[in-house]
């Protein structure tokens, strides 16, 4: 079902629809540029989009629909889930007893429309649409949400006291109560929130989602459900409901149209009553990749020649919410075969992994990380993965399992890679033991993705450029941009700063007007030598390791984060918001 530029080129030839001479042109640039003479005919402004729509259709023998002022019913709109017709430009627009008729943008797309086909049984017709189109269509899913959501929490809410007097597992059980819930959590997966924050207010209760690592307000309940609410948790959780004074934590887990997503539940009682963060745990994102994650070049293959070693210690840096549990989960993943015993010990348990012994450190009755890392060393295991190195009595336990044949993962809370070494032997190890053990260190941002809809080039300007070198060494960082594997061509000819594209968010339907969609990680990776034994050994200080590191190849965090930027991936502003100190 492709349109050729030659067939499209005799088409509108034949038809008069453009000057002969101007489609010549644009003829010649799509074949020497590479490109789709639909696209560059729009580019130029030669021809409308629904025109050229209409043509494509034309020629392909399908029916082109325009539904820029049709309103489409929720239950017809729902039969292709809202992030597949996202992601894929394609809608549900009409349907009878045997038939159902998509909208779509790309006739290319066999594949989305065979697994609708799959997903309904139903034959299904297959029109082309307008861009605009799609959008009227796409925003229409969120208002049917917003009005469910809103039907929801008026109907259900008049019927909920305030729950303090009244039985509260009663109140949690009560169709009105679940309703609420159920949609809040539905509301979440569908836009991909990582966490939801459900906090009681003197007047309200203001409900947040964190997606791509920033909160964003999604809605506000009525006061008088807040007690209704936290008991509902509170029974899905496993949790006390009568126990108002001390924090809790618990978890359960939803399976719904193929997806299992895992809830880790934190209570903390607050002044307004109590306050709930939810975590949300994709079980179905297996299959993850360290390259998928954003490690690449002369850094992943230090992980991946490190990570084959039998012993010795793998560590993963960076603050809270940087990604670093996801990492050693990848890092597991690769490593876990039927030959090897993998052993854990975490605080909490985040994901659930086959054939992974996966032990959860409780305080209350001494199972701390150094005990349950003392009694894992009896349990034979060949790889050890430790939550986090926290105290003096775990970081000796961890350097006592490596150097003793097992390969020992783990993670820090440093700022950077070289950082890390200092912070090991302050904390009360011996400089010669860590030299020993330590095999690679990885330390890890996250960055926002640039929407790839909606991304905007641009170039720098001198003065930006003046800012950027008070905060960083743009000279070196250019340098480094130069010599990069997936940056070489894109520099080909470039000497300065003010010459390279860059890119810049703007905001669309698609990225709900975010101008960022899904995240990427920014790497730094030491790894241990020989030479860098040595150092570690004479205390050697933070800065030299580093420049010995970047002397061997090391491409620091803020480096890898502007190469990114370079390949259109995330933004300077992203680079800036995540690795400022």
């Amino acid at each position: 079902m492709r349109i050729e530029n030659k067939q499209l080129y005799e088409f509108i030839k034949d038809s008069e629809l453009i000057k002969t001479e101007e489609l010549d042109l644009a003829y010649n640039d799509s074949q020497n540029g590479n490109k789709r003479l639909g696209e560059i005919l729009l580019e130029k402004k030669l021809v409308d989009e629904v025109k050229l729509r209409e043509l494509y259709a034309y020629i392909l023998g399908v029916p082109f629909v325009d539904l820029s002022k049709e309103i489409v019913p929720a239950d017809i709109l729902q039969i292709v889930p809202e992030p597949i017709a996202k992601k894929y430009k394609i809608v549900a627009f009409e349907k009878n007893a045997q038939e159902l008729k998509l909208a779509m943008l790309n006739p290319e797309d066999i594949q989305t429309v065979d697994f609708i086909r799959k997903k309904t049984g139903l034959k299904i017709i297959t029109c082309l649409t307008s861009e605009n189109s799609i959008n009227v269509i796409l925003k229409q899913y969120e208002k049917s949400l917003k009005a469910e959501f809103g039907d929801i929490i008026e109907k259900n809410s008049s019927e909920v006291g305030d729950g303090e007097d009244e039985d509260l597992e009663k109140v949690a059980q009560g169709l009105p109560i679940i309703r609420i819930v159920d949609t809040l959590i539905k509301h979440a997966i569908l836009q991909e929130a990582s966490d939801i924050h459900i906090e009681p207010d003197e007047k309200e209760i203001r409900v947040r989602y964190r997606i791509d690592g920033i909160l964003h307000d999604a809605m506000t309940l009525p006061k008088q459900i807040k007690h209704g609410i936290i008991a509902r948790i509170k029974v899905l959780s496993n949790l006390k409901l009568d126990e108002h004074r001390v924090p809790q934590d618990g978890r359960f887990k939803i399976e719904k149209e193929g997806m299992k997503i895992s809830f880790r539940v934190s209570i903390l009682p607050i002044f307004d009553g109590e306050k709930i963060v939810m975590r949300l745990l994709n079980e179905n994102s297996k299959g993850l990749t360290l390259e998928k994650m954003g490690l690449g070049g002369f850094g992943l293959e230090i992980v991946h020649r490190q990570i084959k070693k039998p012993n010795g210690m793998i560590l993963v840096t960076g603050p809270t919410g940087s990604g670093k549990t996801t990492t050693l989960y990848t890092i597991m993943d690769i490593l876990n075969t039927p030959e090897v015993n993998i052993s854990t010990v975490e605080d909490p348990v985040e994901y659930r992994m086959p054939r992974v012994n996966q032990t959860q450190i409780y305080t209350k009755v001494g199972l701390t990380f150094a005990a349950g890392l003392r009694a894992l060393l009896r349990q034979d295991p060949d790889i050890i993965m430790v939550g986090e190195i926290r105290d003096q009595e775990t970081l000796e336990m961890a350097i006592h399992a490596a150097l003793t044949g097992h390969l020992v993962l783990s993670t820090l809370h440093t700022n950077s890679a070289a950082a890390t070494l200092p912070r090991i032997i302050d904390m009360g190890a011996e400089p010669f033991m860590v030299a020993s053990t330590v095999n690679v260190i990885i330390a890890q941002r996250l960055v926002r993705k640039l929407c790839q809809d909606c991304k905007k080039e641009y170039k720098m300007t001198a003065k930006e450029l003046a800012i950027l070198g008070d905060s960083y060494d743009i000279a070196s960082i250019l340098e480094v941009i130069k010599k990069n594997d997936s940056t070489k061509e894109l520099m080909s000819g470039k000497t300065s700063w003010e010459e390279i594209t860059l890119y810049k968010s703007v905001g669309c339907e698609q990225c709900g007007n975010e101008g960022y969609r899904g995240r990427n990680g920014i790497y730094e990776v030491l790894e241990v030598d020989a030479d860098m034994e040595k150092m570690i050994s004479q205390k050697a200080p933070t800065e030299e390791v580093e420049r010995a590191a970047k002397k061997k190849g090391m491409v620091t965090m803020v480096e890898d984060g502007f190469i990114k930027a370079v390949n259109g991936i995330t933004s300077i502003e992203e680079i800036l918001r995540v690795t400022k100190e």
